[in-house]
């Protein structure tokens, strides 16, 4: 069951303990009752709308202004996924942010119900950078026969490893690169072989 339309007066409070329950103790230690504490919310409200803590942090997940972002229109898809790396980079250079974000990971590693939960995040977040790749099409950047799940899966497992394992900055030349081989394939932009 998802959300019902509309949800209770104080949605944002809610979505907002929510993540940062999420953050700071993980997967296995959130629960409505402290939703319900942290946001200054009735438990009782929570379970009128959410039947379980999985329901909850799937629309906080989905809905919350935490972890959105507008796609640029750069004119070219080059452009929109340098565009799109940087909003990722962004997303993720906030401390609360990432921290929700490391806790997601590391709960859909553990866990088959965040796993679906992220998975679920995910296939949204992929349904919305869809009008990149459609005006790419239209443009001729890319075939209309082309996959772009795995170009976006690179590109944000690229970002996450770097960001989130690593812990290292990603410069300008970093995107550029980054950008560079996928959209020109590795064996092109490292140039002839000698």
């Amino acid at each position: 069951m998802t959300q019902k339309q509309g949800g209770p007066r104080r949605k944002e409070d809610i979505f907002a303990a929510t993540l940062d329950m999420l953050g700071s103790l993980g997967f296995d230690s959130l629960t409505v009752e402290g939703v319900a504490q942290r946001s200054g919310v009735n438990k009782t409200t929570i379970y009128r709308w959410w039947s379980s803590k999985s329901e909850l942090l799937r629309d906080a997940l989905l809905h919350s202004p935490i972890l959105t972002f507008d796609l640029a229109d750069t004119g070219s898809l080059r452009g929109d996924l340098t565009a799109l790396v940087e909003q990722i980079q962004h997303l993720l250079d906030d401390e609360h942010r990432r921290t929700v974000v490391e806790a997601a990971l590391v709960g859909a590693v553990r866990h088959e119900a965040m796993r679906e939960l992220v998975i679920s995040f995910l296939d949204d977040r992929f349904g919305r950078h869809q009008p990149l790749f459609e005006r790419a099409v239209a443009r001729g950047d890319l075939p209309p026969d082309v996959d772009p799940a795995p170009l976006v899966d690179a590109l944000a497992g690229a970002l996450w490893l770097r960001i989130l394992v690593r812990r290292g900055e990603v410069a300008e030349a970093y995107t550029r690169d980054l950008v560079g081989m996928l959209m020109d394939g590795v064996t092109r932009s490292a140039g002839p072989s000698h």
